[in-house]
């Protein structure tokens, strides 16, 4: 008998799925733990896409002890062929005599079908402990799965009466060292870096991850973790083809209208890949790039851009979540807002945020923010760059 509460090796369970953290993508982040007797005999998570899942993982340590065991699984486990056999499949074949999952897989191809096979089989279920924490470590997964989105992270540096730039537009660097760390760790858990070509041309950033493997969580080796990849919203494909982000490793997204054809083959001879979207607004529609991008398995996209794409998607309902960091000191009067968004003319009317932490980063600070009431997904929305 276990005599241990089910949260508590789910817990444990979860702490193993986050050493996926910054490698699973687009695969969502999962860890298992068996116990028996009270007794810890096989553990794993889920490392990356193509690997053994985290199940197999932890049956494979266990060995015949896995036999009248309690798999605690943070998400169902599959019961489809995908790049790896069926869990629950293995979980059956193993013997196990219960399992535990702190959520549904919201793949339409589980759904729930895995966690039928294990009853199918006698095999006890429950469903729904630590939920709130499951599908917090994998945000991007669920959304996408769900509503044919990615979880759309904006990330902005601040001074602390709220600006970003000098009035001619001068960045670097509003904040310091450790915040741009943090910064970086972001970069490396998101499948995408989503930015507009205003940003290109004025900073031309490289969007990349300058960070350490060895600092990330679960990330063993040099070079393990895949490159986001980086995307330029540029409605009339002003991209310059000796941009930084070009000459460096890992994919660059130029999303536009309809290209003329040399422009087009100016940025692919660059190294770029080009995409024509639809239009809203004589620009790039947001809503469409957004599920492009969800259509090539992007879970999780960090927005870092300037205030008119920003102000766009915060306008239109496309941010889930704001990172703002604030340094301690003040740029004046001419210096550039966070958001451009049309003008408020009642308190009522106010962009109401909920603030979820607030912590320091040095001597910088970091806000972490939802939108408290969103504008609806649909109707007339502003376009991008």
């Amino acid at each position: 008998m276990n005599p241990m509460p089910d949260a508590h090796w789910m817990a444990r369970a979860l702490r193993l799925a986050r050493k996926g953290l910054y490698t699973t993508r687009p695969n969502p982040r999962v860890g298992c733990v068996l116990v028996k007797e009270g007794q810890v005999v096989g553990e794993g998570w889920h490392h990356r896409a193509g690997a053994p899942h985290a199940e197999r993982v932890a049956l494979e340590a266990a060995g015949e002890a896995a036999r009248g065991a309690t798999a605690y699984v943070t998400l169902e486990p599959c019961s489809h062929h995908g790049r790896t056999p069926p869990c629950a499949d293995a979980l059956v074949a193993a013997g196990v005599s219960r399992v535990v999952a702190a959520m549904e897989d919201p793949n339409p191809l589980v759904a729930g079908g895995g966690l039928d096979r294990l009853r199918a089989a006698g095999i006890q279920v429950r469903v729904g402990v630590l939920e709130a924490e499951a599908r917090a470590l994998n945000p991007g997964f669920v959304k996408r799965m769900t509503r044919g989105l990615p979880w759309v992270r904006c990330k902005l540096a601040m001074s602390l009466e709220g600006r970003t730039a000098l009035a001619d537009g001068e960045s670097r660097w509003i904040t310091a060292e450790a915040a741009r760390r943090d910064v970086h760790r972001l970069r490396a858990r998101s499948d995408a870096i989503v930015t507009g070509i205003g940003t290109v041309l004025a900073d031309d950033p490289s969007l990349d991850v300058r960070l350490d493997p060895a600092a990330l969580e679960g990330v063993e080796e040099a070079g393990v973790f895949p490159s986001p990849l980086r995307v330029v919203l540029d409605s009339r494909l002003r991209m310059p083809a000796d941009a930084r982000m070009l000459e460096l490793p890992g994919e660059t997204l130029v999303v536009c209208l309809e290209p003329a054809p040399v422009g087009r083959a100016r940025l692919e001879g660059a190294g770029a890949r080009v995409e024509a979207l639809p239009e809203s607004g004589g620009q790039v529609d947001i809503e469409s790039t957004l599920r492009f991008l969800a259509g090539q398995e992007i879970n999780e996209v960090m927005l870092e851009t300037g205030p008119t794409l920003a102000g766009a998607m915060l306008h239109g309902g496309w941010v889930d979540e704001l990172l703002i960091y604030m340094a301690p000191h003040l740029m004046g009067d001419s210096a550039r807002g966070l958001f451009s968004l049309p003008a408020i003319r009642r308190m009522g009317d106010r962009v109401a945020l909920k603030i979820r932490d607030i912590r320091a980063l040095g001597r910088d600070w970091r806000i972490e923010a939802v939108p408290d009431v969103r504008p609806a997904q649909g109707g007339e929305r502003p376009g991008a760059p």
